[in-house]
């Protein structure tokens, strides 16, 4: 929470701003300066106004405040550079959401890692008429997610994370494996 800072000088005193007649008044010099005490946090705020609106240089609490602007959940278990990269990265996920290059976006924020994704298609164009119809009957996902140790991996978040991503009606699925390892995509 904000609040005052002691010693922060105002950056234009309310004392330099009044007629030279008031200058000498014992009690408007202490009122005075207990108003700039209290502006100087409001004034440095405002100054730095730019720098609070940023995710990578706003406060904490900023921070979390405009993770709500943009329709993001900031987990605060989360390191601070991965927070503040979802919240930079938020508008465009949003406009990549339910395709390929989202989903892998949104794993590679969630875990630090390049995922394959396979998909069963269905949109495709042919110029001969009654061609068959493409893809499957039911459309599914499979994220191969390839990993140093596969245990350090939160399976949980990452089926979390799948289940808000892919469209409801899509099947998917998750397969974590030590990166030397060969795996079935399917």
């Amino acid at each position: 929470m904000r609040g005052t800072i002691p010693g922060l000088p105002n950056p234009l005193p309310l004392l330099h701003q009044m007629p030279a007649v008031y200058l000498e008044q014992d009690f408007l010099e202490r009122f005075l300066g207990a108003l700039d005490e209290v502006l100087a946090p409001l004034l440095l705020t405002l100054d730095n106004l730019p720098a609070h609106l940023h995710p990578r240089t706003a406060p904490e609490d900023f921070l979390t405040w405009m993770a709500q602007w943009v329709a993001v959940e900031v987990d605060e278990e989360r390191p601070d550079t991965q927070r503040r990269a979802v919240v930079a990265g938020a508008v465009t996920r949003h406009r990549q959401r339910g395709t390929r290059q989202g989903l892998a976006a949104a794993i590679w924020v969630e875990s630090g890692y390049e995922p394959e994704i396979s998909e069963s298609g269905g949109t495709a164009w042919s110029a001969t008429p009654g061609a068959e119809l493409p893809g499957s009957a039911r459309p599914w996902v499979a994220v191969l997610l390839r990993v140093p140790d596969p245990r350090r991996v939160d399976r949980a978040r990452l089926e979390k994370l799948l289940a808000a991503e892919v469209p409801a009606h899509v099947a998917y699925q998750l397969e974590i494996v030590p990166s030397g390892e060969e795996a079935d995509p399917t």
